[in-house]
């Protein structure tokens, strides 16, 4: 493999700071309605049916409503992302998120307003949704193109250390709320609290994001785009020139983003109603899995530096394949020690898929349409997998009442990415310029491309 960028550069750190601090924000705000959506939003929002999984599995409906939101959401500031630069669709995707955050934890219940309650709440999810689509694109690129070739891969799984660390954030609050009020005022309005004051995180984190500026490749794109007089149209570009490379990231998202959920959703549902664990315990063993999480990820994104993408990729399906096979069983024994474990495993397993992936997904798209293509390789398959994966699970345990049909669920999404995996070619190594050339995009594929040390 020819490597183009052998000197080592490192993005400045207000770049990683800016890029990762903004997307703990995001994901903070979307993690806390899928936490509340399990604990709270059945009771809250919708009418009392009599049966505990039928609420939840109605809220979990809503919070699939942001997963539909994201493609949409990817596909528009991946757009503008591409033709107006990262930072400024950055700073937007993040006040929408934001106030729709914030608009969520002043929402009337369903005993007051009836089925305005349920609406206002999918629209307020949807807005949140649409945002964070934008979000991880542009926060990946920020960094991972103001950095060199041969550590890509550890400088864009920051921001991939922001999913849980907006997760271990989330969970903390809600835990910490959950032990200091009872039941009925964590209910009534403690749950509020949570939303209500990532207002204050959202402007920590907008103000960071503006001392950042785009990175030199971007800019020599845009000024070679500009010189040649050519009209950048990068969503029908993606779609009309890169239709494998879209393919490739989509099936490379399904078993990981699945697992992802299946591990931090639909577990909290399963050792809650089926088993009968403590809610407060429950998100206190969560808590334990999701700070080893945010410390691997950033190890496997530098261990695809070392060995390569698909290698790392490749031990995450298999480890996800065991987790599959095993885990309900472990839930169910209720002991401590084994759910923290088991819990731990499955959060590993997605972490071996998801730190190489902003790099190897970066890689497959010229930089010209880098934003827009990974936006809709990521986005896209987030509805049918992330968004889908408590609701499926939640039915399938629901109509068969065994674990059975759960675990042949997560092997079939585990094949999918495996063949995706199988088709994808490496790329660790190679500086975008190289990349560009490979895809055959003339923008930046020019001797003394930008993607250089110092440039």
């Amino acid at each position: 493999m020819a490597v183009t960028d052998t000197k080592r550069t490192r993005p400045a750190t207000k770049v990683i700071v800016a890029s990762t601090a903004g997307t703990v924000v995001e994901w903070y705000d979307f993690f806390i309605y899928a936490t509340a959506a399990t604990l709270v939003f059945g009771t809250v929002f919708f009418p009392n049916t009599g049966s505990e999984l039928t609420g939840i599995i109605a809220a979990l409906g809503t919070y699939a409503v942001g997963f539909v939101a994201r493609p949409i959401g990817g596909v528009i500031f991946g757009h503008f992302g591409d033709k107006l630069g990262r930072k400024k669709l950055l700073q937007l995707s993040l006040l929408i998120i934001g106030l729709a955050t914030v608009g969520i934890g002043l929402l009337p219940t369903y005993q007051q307003v009836g089925v305005w309650a349920p609406a206002m709440l999918v629209a307020l999810r949807f807005a949140q949704g649409f945002a964070l689509g934008g979000e991880w694109g542009g926060a990946v690129l920020l960094v991972s193109e103001h950095g060199g070739a041969d550590r890509r891969g550890l400088w864009a799984s920051f921001p991939q250390a922001a999913v849980p660390a907006g997760n271990i954030l989330a969970t903390a609050v809600l835990a910490v709320l959950s032990v200091t009020l009872t039941e009925d005022q964590f209910l009534s309005w403690g749950w509020r609290v949570a939303f209500i004051a990532s207002a204050v995180l959202v402007l920590l984190g907008y103000y960071i994001r503006t001392k950042i500026e785009d990175a030199p490749i971007y800019k020599e794109a845009m000024a070679q785009a500009a010189a040649r007089h050519e009209e950048i149209s990068p969503f029908k570009e993606v779609v009309r020139d890169h239709k494998r490379e879209l393919l490739v990231a989509m099936g490379l998202r399904v078993a990981e983003n699945i697992q992802y959920y299946m591990v931090v959703s639909f577990s909290i549902t399963y050792l809650s109603v089926v088993v009968g664990t403590d809610t407060s315990r429950i998100l206190g063993l969560m808590l334990i899995a999701h700070v080893v999480h945010l410390f691997a990820v950033p190890c496997f994104g530098y261990l695809s530096d070392r060995i390569g993408r698909k290698p790392v990729i490749a031990a995450g399906l298999v480890l996800a394949a065991v987790w599959a096979v095993v885990a309900f069983r472990v839930l169910d024994s209720d002991r401590t020690f084994a759910i923290v474990a088991i819990l731990t495993v499955g959060l590993v397993a997605q972490g071996l898929m998801y730190g190489p992936q902003a790099a190897f997904m970066s890689e497959m798209f010229p930089t010209r349409m880098r934003y827009t293509g990974i936006s809709i390789g990521a986005q896209v398959t987030a509805v049918f997998a992330g968004a889908l994966a408590p609701i499926i699970a939640g039915s399938l345990l629901a109509a068969f009442g065994s674990s059975i049909p759960i675990t042949i669920y997560l092997l079939v999404a585990i094949v999918i990415s495996a063949i995706a995996l199988v088709k994808s070619r490496e790329t660790n190594g190679l500086d975008y310029a190289t990349l560009d050339a490979q895809l055959g995009d003339p923008v930046t594929a020019a001797p003394g491309g930008a993607d250089r040390p110092g440039h």
